[in-house]
């Protein structure tokens, strides 16, 4: 095995060439060493270790002291690890390239440095892996959005930024799973939407703890393309928000569209969620913030004035600036009209 800085050669090379030298066939060898043809060809071609047993033997039969051959066997393991690791690293720093490193490091996720090898050590201790190519594994990565891939920029945005949200949910105390106990918690979430973020903020906290739901609030990591995320973390589930500046409708319609995923089973699947989830989870959502019936009506009225806006949100007891935001996705109305009803939160992360 090579690398730019290492050759590591199996001590089976020098047998070979004692072999070759003797004339000996590796099936007369075998017998001499007493043992099968099978482990002499695996042993010459580095697929299994020289025990100190071997170099015995090797001593008797091709009288080349044992501590030759152990010497031998521990060298090439030592260069096997320095050839492994620099291929690795090399391979890592490849990955980490891709990740938004500066950025998260002014984050405080992840120490500053300029040093690529200091980087993919800081990434691996991050993410828990030995190796960054290992974030491709199904098992390590199930976040509710969709498919991921390391060699997607946006993809390693994402699973930065959810790592992040695991760490954050850690230090969140939740009672076990409920899913039933969620979809009852779901009409006194809808109620918080007419309230300020110091006041729902620990309270939709709260009620998702004891549904078994960490949920987490994380600036935005540009390249991400995110709004939200959930995922299963040991006994909970982890839901994370992005948060910095956004839109009220946005911020709700985020937040019910990842506890969408969750009431509609699509978190913990091995391959992440579909485009009919995530079609499932839009519809779920905007039908629990406004029923479609009662939107239908609204719509038919065809009064679209701001008092027409803020007496239907009234009388659906939520903020007029998630009707405003329905009304403008679904292209009642432009997106430039009506957004003085939106509210802007700062939620403190």
């Amino acid at each position: 095995m090579k690398s730019r800085s290492f050759i590591a050669t199996p001590p089976g090379a020098t047998i070979k060439e004692q072999l070759n030298d003797r004339f000996m066939s590796q099936k007369e060898f075998a017998a001499r060493m007493d043992m099968s043809e099978k482990h002499i060809s695996k042993l010459i071609n580095g697929d299994v270790q020289l025990t100190p047993e071997t170099a015995v033997r090797l001593e008797m039969v091709l009288g080349i002291p044992a501590k030759f051959w152990n010497n031998l066997e521990a060298i090439y393991r030592e260069k096997l690890i320095k050839v492994r690791e620099e291929n690795s690293m090399d391979a890592d720093a490849e990955i980490a390239k891709q990740f938004p490193y500066c950025e998260m490091a002014k984050l405080g996720w992840i120490e500053e440095t300029r040093e690529v090898k200091e980087k993919v050590v800081n990434l691996r201790k991050y993410f828990e892996v030995v190796e960054l190519s290992l974030l491709g594994n199904e098992q390590i990565t199930r976040i509710a959005c969709r498919r991921l891939a390391i060699t997607e920029k946006s993809d390693l945005a994402l699973m930065a930024w959810a790592q992040e949200a695991k760490i954050k949910a850690r230090e969140i105390q939740t009672l076990p799973i409920n899913i039933k106990n969620l979809i009852s918690a779901i009409p006194e979430i809808r109620n918080m939407t007419v309230q300020k973020p110091k006041d729902f903020c620990p309270k939709v906290k709260k009620c998702l703890a004891d549904c078994g739901i960490a949920l987490v609030f994380l600036p935005h990591l540009k390249g991400s393309f995110l709004q939200g995320a959930s995922f299963m973390d040991g006994n909970k589930i982890v839901v994370g928000l992005t948060v910095r500046g956004k839109d009220a409708d946005k911020f709700w319609f985020s937040l019910f569209h990842e506890l969408a995923h969750i009431v509609l089973g699509h978190v913990g699947q091995i391959n992440g969620t579909s485009e009919d989830d995530e079609k499932a989870a839009d519809k779920w959502s905007g039908d629990t913030l406004i029923t479609a019936e009662a939107f239908a009506a609204f719509r038919k009225n065809r009064d679209f004035s701001e008092r027409s806006v803020i007496r239907f949100a009234d009388a659906q007891g939520i903020a007029p600036g998630i009707v405003v935001g329905r009304m403008q996705s679904e292209g009642i109305i432009k997106y430039s009209m009506l957004n003085n009803l939106k509210e802007k939160y700062e939620i403190a992360v």
